[in-house]
């Protein structure tokens, strides 16, 4: 499966997001999502810029090529490190997304002091 309506899964999918919370984001109904994922529709324009308005990558959803990012005064290991990663395959690319996040979120929540989230939270 691939296509317009497959990345944008992906991207729904790398945000965490339901059809029917995306839908709404791109001001459309569940079903209407559905029907650009599975391909019998193409988001217009409007669509495609409310959910770029909420982190979705447009020009990857549109061409299969992740927005190049803009990144100054790197050092030679961050340069590395950072050509390492864009050369991963979009499930790994996420996956290391995924885990910087929780790493930011947990290090915002020492900092704030909550520490730890108890069992079950």
């Amino acid at each position: 499966m691939s296509g317009i309506g497959y990345r944008l899964r992906k991207e729904r999918e790398r945000l965490g997001l339901s059809q029917r919370a995306f839908g709404e984001i791109g001001g459309v109904e569940a079903n209407a999502q559905g029907k650009y994922e599975s391909g019998d529709r193409a988001p217009k324009a409007d669509y495609l810029a409310a959910v770029a308005a909420k982190g979705v990558d447009v020009l990857y959803v549109l061409t299969g090529t992740p927005t190049p990012m803009a990144v100054d005064n790197l050092s030679v290991a961050e340069e590395k490190v950072l050509g390492s990663y864009r050369v991963l395959n979009r499930e790994d690319q996420d996956a290391i997304r995924r885990l910087t996040t929780t790493m930011a979120e947990l290090s915002a929540s020492y900092s704030s002091g909550k520490g730890l989230p108890s069992e079950g939270e």
